[in-house]
């Protein structure tokens, strides 16, 4: 008789104590259920970034889609709902969009190419100019692509810029003009041509007093830098 006592006081404190677990339990849930989280900002996370973020809240992160975006790199959080500074409970989903990446174009090859002209050629590809540099080298002729970066047939989103590097051609010696006023304008205009200087169209005028065929006015003036593929004018007596 006693042993069965002792058997059901026993089993009495049992379902006693399951029942103030069960009890306490569910009243630690109704109270998670009835406080409010504030959601923090996602947007530009990866998922484990995320994850951290919302750990101290008791918030549980599910992704639910990819989409193209042209901004953020493949992985990274481009949309999440409830937005930022939400208030919702604890426990419940922070549902999200990962970005895939913009979608990819191939950058065409244009070394050799004239730069004036390239912007049709990036507008076709679904790219942009980026940064331009110049450079002095004799194997291309001025305004010529020299390099570019990305590199050909490299794969990156659409509207990525493209930074140029562009040959100003051979690096030319420089000149002093001298002082050719008064000098037979065939003979010193020979003498530039010999040399592989350019003379542009010759301008007559009337000077009293001077025989025809003298230059009386020159530009670049005297004294002034010159290289061999500027312009030289001159004004001649007539």
């Amino acid at each position: 008789m006693q042993i069965q006592n002792k058997f059901n006081a026993i089993f009495a404190i049992l379902i006693f104590a399951i029942l103030f677990l069960a009890t306490s339990i569910i009243a630690y849930h109704i109270t998670l259920r009835g406080e409010r989280a504030s959601v923090p900002d996602l947007v530009g996370l990866t998922m484990e970034e995320a994850r951290e973020e919302l750990s101290s809240q008791k918030l549980i992160l599910k992704q639910v889609g990819v989409r193209l975006h042209d901004r953020l790199e493949r992985g990274r959080i481009i949309i999440q709902e409830p937005k930022a500074d939400s208030r919702v409970h604890y426990d419940e989903d922070i549902r999200v969009f990962l970005s895939a990446g913009r979608e990819k174009v191939a950058v065409p090859a244009m070394i050799g190419l004239t730069f004036q002209t390239i912007n049709e050629t990036l507008g076709e590809a679904d790219l942009r100019r980026g940064k331009v540099t110049h450079v002095h080298t004799p194997k291309y002729a001025a305004g010529k692509i020299i390099a570019h970066n990305p590199l050909p047939e490299d794969e990156v989103g659409k509207d990525t810029q493209i930074s140029m590097l562009i040959s100003q051609g051979d690096r030319e010696d420089k000149y002093i003009m001298p002082d050719l006023i008064g000098k037979n304008a065939d003979l010193v205009i020979e003498q530039l041509k010999d040399l592989d200087f350019r003379v542009a169209r010759l301008r007559y005028e009337i000077y009293r007093g001077l025989s025809p065929g003298i230059i009386i006015g020159q530009f670049p003036p005297q004294g002034f830098s010159v290289q061999k593929r500027n312009l030289i004018s001159f004004v001649v007596s007539k």
